[in-house]
């Protein structure tokens, strides 16, 4: 008897969605490079950082749903956020605002 992999229709639809919005975001933004972060039970984190240093992010259902999408999207997916991959992101003073409320208890 052959192995056959069953194949869910409506993961397959989601993944292919988040997909083709990476896609636009990295055509956006001259291209963009990715990390996929598990967050428990809401599923995973895409970050995506374009070449402009844009940001933003998607969320999967889940870690396999999230890694499908950004396969077929074709992006460089990283490990970590960390090191040159988060130097890429541009931040301004919205961001810097925001940190130091946080900071504050603002």
């Amino acid at each position: 008897m052959a192995d056959t992999q069953q194949v869910d229709p409506k993961a397959e639809r989601t993944a292919a969605k988040l997909a083709r919005q990476i896609t636009a975001f990295a055509k956006a933004h001259g291209g963009a490079e990715g990390q996929v972060a598990h967050i428990g039970e809401r599923g995973a984190r895409i970050v995506l950082v374009g070449e402009d240093g844009g940001w933003g992010d998607l969320v999967a259902p889940d870690t396999t749903t999230a890694e499908q999408a950004v396969a077929k999207a074709g992006i460089t997916v990283h490990e970590s956020f960390d090191g040159e991959f988060a130097a890429k992101v541009a931040t301004g003073p919205y961001e810097w605002k925001r940190m130091a409320g946080i900071q504050v208890g603002g």
